[in-house]
């Protein structure tokens, strides 16, 4: 059998010699795709190439015009209606003159279309093409789901009854932490957003961990340092989440370049929501990945709304697909609902990515059923309508469940089994770290600098006589 990237790799040469590159744009819906072109085919197959153009959008790199193939290339991109095929040999390669006076398109009428697996019902598309997975991979991913799932269920009422500050939930896009989580190894550098706990738990993060960190108490890695969902693993190669948006994608790009220069045979993998693209460090991260052909992927989880904005107020362009093609770099679009396209994009693109040493970006479209946080009621700016056709008929735990369930590998018991223990773990993780001491008063200053300077030698004097003075202001279970 031979593996999804051969199938890539042969049929680079057929791509590679088209006379015509697509411009993409915004248009009408995104359509959902299961080609039979994909690569993601049980064997070799020359049919593979379309795929790869329609799903897999890339440029290549403009080769020196010193390259004995330059000819070849110059071809490949002037087109009939070039002047006497006049070039300008350009820093980055040849570009060919024209007598035309022609804008490029911000958009066209068709948009990229989206890799998919499995129907809305759980149903394999007609000539689907994907990567196997063995009934213990699948029992594991659904488990994780499932599990996934309670979690935002009781932690978001335990943020509601005053016990814990903030809580954010994964609901809607569970099939995106999980899947994504499962195509990866372990040696992979993990720099998430902040909804992207799936991927943690899918590495083997504990439901007390997840619980000591929402508390923060003495038991959490972070000493209570950090707010609530700001997890952290070195264990688990799963950097700390950080707040500020984007701010983890140029980083991955460092990360993943050092992992290059190491000659580590691994790759970074960071997340960002349809908002994050917005920011310069989302750009400055695609450049900057390019340029240094770093072995990271980058995905986005389109979810239709960055807080209260949606997708039509913070770009023109088809989504975020496109702006991999803009920087040079393999971009697909799969349904982020799909677990099984999910898990067979990523795989995919994690051996790309490592390789051929190389970034890759995938557009996850996907749906934030739950609220931005518990600081937001997404109520206020979209109808409810809307949240509970994604929520109850694009549902991606029900779609994987069915998939699961029809080849015979799940059944009502073993659900109700999971789901009771799942919640009873949880329950008893809760009890535990409510009643463990919180972090001394003295972190707040420690594991920075090896000798603590003059400065907050003060500040932290200060603060001690503070609290000794106005014990009413202050929390009575944080040790002086």
């Amino acid at each position: 059998m031979a593996s999804s990237w051969s199938l890539i790799k042969r049929s680079r040469t057929l791509i590679h010699h088209k006379k015509k590159l697509a411009f993409l744009g915004i248009g009408s819906a995104p359509t959902f795709s299961s080609s039979s072109s994909s690569p993601f085919m049980k064997r070799p197959c020359a049919a593979s190439a379309p795929y790869i153009n329609n799903h897999f959008r890339f440029l290549r790199r403009f080769e020196s015009t010193k390259a004995e193939a330059a000819q070849l290339e110059l071809q490949h991109y002037v087109t009939d209606d070039d002047d006497n095929n006049q070039v300008i040999d350009f820093p980055g390669g040849k570009v060919a003159f024209t007598s035309e006076m022609r804008f490029i398109s911000e958009s066209i009428q068709k948009r990229v279309p989206c890799y998919r697996v499995l129907d809305d019902n759980g149903m394999p598309m007609k000539y689907s093409n994907y990567v196997q997975i063995s009934k213990e991979m699948a029992v594991k991913m659904y488990s994780d789901m499932v599990t996934l799932q309670t979690m935002d269920s009781i932690f978001y009422e335990v943020q509601r009854q005053g016990r814990i500050s903030f809580y954010l939930t994964s609901m809607g896009e569970e099939a995106v932490n999980i899947a994504s989580a499962a195509a990866l190894s372990f040696d992979d550098v993990i720099l998430p957003q902040y909804r992207e706990p799936g991927v943690l738990l899918w590495r083997g993060f504990t439901l007390q961990q997840f619980v000591d960190q929402l508390f923060g108490n003495t038991s959490d890695l972070g000493k209570g340092r950090q707010m609530p969902i700001h997890y952290g693993s070195n264990k688990h190669n799963y950097f700390t989440v950080s707040s500020p948006i984007a701010t983890q994608l140029p980083q991955a790009v460092g990360a993943a370049y050092s992992l290059k220069i190491d000659g580590k045979s691994a790759c970074a993998v960071t997340y960002c929501g349809d908002g994050g693209t917005s920011e310069g460090d989302f750009h400055a991260g695609l450049n900057f990945a390019a340029v240094m052909d770093a072995p990271v992927i980058f995905i986005c989880r389109n979810n239709g709304w960055a807080i209260s904005t949606p997708v039509e107020e913070q770009f023109r362009s088809d989504g975020v697909v496109v702006k991999g093609q803009a920087y040079g770099i393999w971009s697909i679009r799969v349904d982020g609902n799909d677990a099984l396209a999910v898990y067979s994009a990523v795989h995919t693109a994690r051996e790309i990515a490592i390789k051929e040493k190389r970034p890759v970006l995938i557009e996850a479209l996907t749906y934030r059923v739950g609220h931005h946080s518990t600081s937001d009621d997404s109520t206020k700016y979209r109808p409810i309508d809307e949240i509970e056709y994604w929520k109850m008929e694009r549902n991606p735990v029900n779609r994987f469940k069915r998939w699961v369930e029809r080849n015979g590998w799940w059944s009502d018991h073993n659900e109700s089994e999971l789901r009771s223990s799942v919640r009873k773990q949880l329950m008893q993780a809760i009890q535990v770290a409510e009643k463990a001491q919180k972090p001394p008063l003295s972190d707040l200053f420690n594991d920075v600098y090896d000798r603590l300077p003059s400065n907050l030698e003060e500040q932290e004097r200060i603060l001690r006589e503070i609290v000794k003075k106005h014990p009413e202001d202050y929390p009575s279970d944080v040790p002086l």
